[in-house]
């Protein structure tokens, strides 16, 4: 049997530290949970307890062969009602559009979110 998952932290290396912060702060409710000049832990209050982290990725402590802003990632987002979302979301100026059932916007660092509804 495999051990229970208890944490799951995608981190998103970037050169745009302070404005991919507030892009998820404003648009997903995402709070600081421990910051420094390099780094930004993000959690979303409440539960589940859903966490995501920025890195500069040019710190010292990412590999050599790693030290280039994030290039392809994609983040799929469940929500009970697109509509709802998609509406808050556009309210705060999100620029984005509607494929195939889902809604797709693009953070700064060009990392694309699906926000959909779950079967």
């Amino acid at each position: 049997m495999s051990p229970m998952l208890t944490s799951f932290c995608p981190v998103i290396c970037t050169s745009r530290l302070g404005e991919s912060r507030s892009f998820y702060n404003r648009l997903f409710g995402f709070t600081a949970t421990f910051t420094t000049q390099w780094y930004a832990g993000l959690s979303r209050p409440g539960g589940p307890r859903h966490e995501l982290a920025l890195l500069d990725h040019a710190h010292p402590a990412v590999p050599q062969a790693l030290l280039r802003p994030v290039r392809a990632v994609r983040l799929t987002l469940a929500v009970d009602d697109t509509a709802k979302v998609w509406e808050r979301i556009a309210a705060l100026g999100a620029a984005g559009c509607a494929d195939r059932g889902h809604l797709v916007i693009t953070d700064p660092n060009g990392v694309r979110i699906d926000i959909v509804v779950p079967d």
